[in-house]
């Protein structure tokens, strides 16, 4: 029953949001952006160009680290990485939503996931290895970590969350610029995908929206499962390898 109000209040806090972006997204955004750009297009353009550098240098680091377990281990714990950078309108609307001011030194300073690198593996094991390797790395500096995976959220969502520093080298500077990691297995990168697309339709009932909550944690404990159980069955297929 308590978690049946928990997703009936998630519901209404998801249409109360909904309504308060559009508001914001129509309004306010277009015109403090339009002003804001006009006085700080060069800046602003230059620190994007810093994040997509930063995004460079994390994407390459974990290419390398892949590509290393393919000659050491003879296999790649990577399956795929993508990359993104934040759009201006989602800068804004988190800018609003903390009462920050507009300027390019209040987005570098506080907005962390400018930047953001996602990393799908194969098994639970290949993430923490993964972020092991990374944060083992002199120039890389962990400034926050969030374990979805042993502690997921409500929704049933799993990902493992860093937020590090990197240096990236300009013509005349080495600048520090923050990056969002978030490491999943495939599994988890396909429950994280629908069940965005499907929260996030329109006109559905409340009720119909707490039912299909329930429904979508489910399946993530599910998915989990799944996971494991094939992590096991690799590890005892090595085993079986090594020994013979």
């Amino acid at each position: 029953m308590l978690f049946v109000e928990k997703q009936g209040k998630m519901a209404l806090e998801h249409w109360v949001n909904q309504v308060t972006d559009k508001f914001i997204r129509n309004t306010i955004i277009n015109d403090e952006f339009m002003e804001f750009m006009k006085e700080n297009t060069l800046p602003y353009q230059s620190l994007m160009a810093y994040y997509r550098c930063a995004i460079m240098e994390i994407e390459t680091k974990f290419k390398v680290l892949n590509e290393q377990f393919s000659l050491q281990y003879d296999r790649n714990p990577i399956e795929t990485i993508k990359t993104r950078l934040k759009s201006q309108e989602g800068i804004m609307k988190k800018l609003k939503k903390k009462n920050l001011p507009l300027t390019v030194e209040s987005i570098e300073e506080n907005i962390r996931d400018v930047a953001g690198v996602r990393v799908v593996c194969s098994f639970p094991e290949d993430i923490y290895l993964l972020a092991d390797c990374l944060l083992e790395q002199d120039d890389i500096l962990l400034i926050q970590k969030k374990d979805y995976i042993q502690n997921p959220k409500e929704s049933g969502y799993r990902s493992l969350h860093l937020i590090v520093e990197v240096p990236i080298f300009l013509q005349n500077e080495k600048r520090p610029m923050k990056v969002e990691i978030q490491l999943r297995t495939i599994a988890m990168d396909f429950w994280a995908s629908l069940e965005h697309k499907l929260r996030y339709k329109k006109n559905i009932k409340p009720e119909e929206a707490v039912r299909l909550a329930e429904e979508l944690e489910k399946c993530a404990r599910i998915s989990a499962q799944l996971d494991y159980k094939m992590q096991e069955i690799r590890n005892r297929i090595q085993k079986e390898e090594q020994d013979s």
